[in-house]
């Protein structure tokens, strides 16, 4: 099997101790969202909102934060963090075809990219089907990542599928076939736990967290046509002179962002929006966004 870094400095999964204050601003928030959106059902959305303005003690509230779902290209950001961890216990060689890919991976979404660190962080890679023995060997190796995030203390992470624009083939349909569960999944909570730990530079280390960073960071007043832009979800409802970092991720079925977002009037906070069947309804995030902003003080 191959060699996991070992899980380190284990966090606690109320890593953000939930607090009435944040809890009473993300109820507010889905609340108003649902009276825009009136066939958004509760079971539709999630939410987990952290409040960093002290970032020694953050408090967090949430919707739904703990159910699992299928976070689209966010599981990038949980690939993101491996390699790094990975690099820094010199189990994966530190390249500049590795840092490419984890660039384009971030930076763009490139699922390709993504195939590529999976490949690297697991000793897996995609191919013809294999025998019940070597599948089972094969899907054992692949779940590194997951395993790597539940020794941290992380209560709902399954990272051990490659997103896909079309496919998968060969062993990748046979483990999806074989093995459960069959998708990847995150819970708002686990979501905000590590981007808020990459924000305040505890993820791995503070210079990889840097690293990680500056891969996420976006301009949230970019004027790209594609609506569909990482700075099209959370930061689409920032005010004036806001910063963001974020990572999102869509599908047919799924709508989903993870943003650190620092305000002009020195409100920093993580906000964490995963949508369900209503992936068609832009607004959605926009308007969660646009009430926390106002709700936060």
């Amino acid at each position: 099997m191959l060699s996991v870094p070992r899980a380190r400095a284990q966090v606690p999964a109320d890593f953000a101790p939930p607090a009435p204050r944040l809890q009473s601003v993300v109820e507010s928030a889905v609340a108003e969202t649902r009276r825009q959106f009136p066939k958004l059902e509760p079971k539709h959305i999630a939410v987990t909102l952290v409040d960093l303005r002290d970032p020694a003690k953050p408090t967090h509230g949430s919707h739904r934060g703990g159910d699992q779902i299928y976070p689209a290209s966010v599981i990038k950001l949980f690939y993101l963090a491996a390699a790094h961890r990975w690099m820094e216990d010199a189990k994966l060689t530190d390249t500049p075809e590795l840092r490419r890919a984890m660039s384009d991976m971030i930076v763009h979404s490139y699922n390709e990219a993504t195939h590529y660190v999976i490949d690297l962080l697991t000793g897996t890679t995609s191919g013809p089907e294999l025998s019940g023995a070597e599948l089972q060997a094969w899907f054992e190796k692949r779940n590194a990542v997951t395993r790597y995030f539940a020794g941290l203390g992380y209560q709902n992470v399954i990272a051990h599928k490659k997103p896909w624009c079309e496919g998968p083939y060969g062993r990748e349909s046979q483990a999806i076939k074989a093995f459960e569960p069959k998708r990847n999944f995150l819970s708002t909570d686990d979501t905000a736990r590590l981007i808020t730990e990459i924000a305040t530079g505890k993820c791995v280390s503070a210079k990889r967290s840097g690293e990680m960073m500056a891969l996420l960071k976006r301009d949230p007043f970019s004027k790209e046509k594609d609506v569909d832009s990482q700075s099209k979800f959370t930061g689409s409802a920032l005010p004036e002179g806001a910063k963001l970092w974020s990572k999102a991720g869509w599908t047919s079925q799924t709508r989903h962002d993870c943003a650190y977002v620092e305000l002009a009037d020195g409100r920093r906070f993580v906000l964490v929006t995963f949508t369900e069947s209503h992936a068609s309804e832009r607004g959605i995030i926009h308007a969660v966004t646009r009430k926390v902003v106002e709700e936060l003080k």
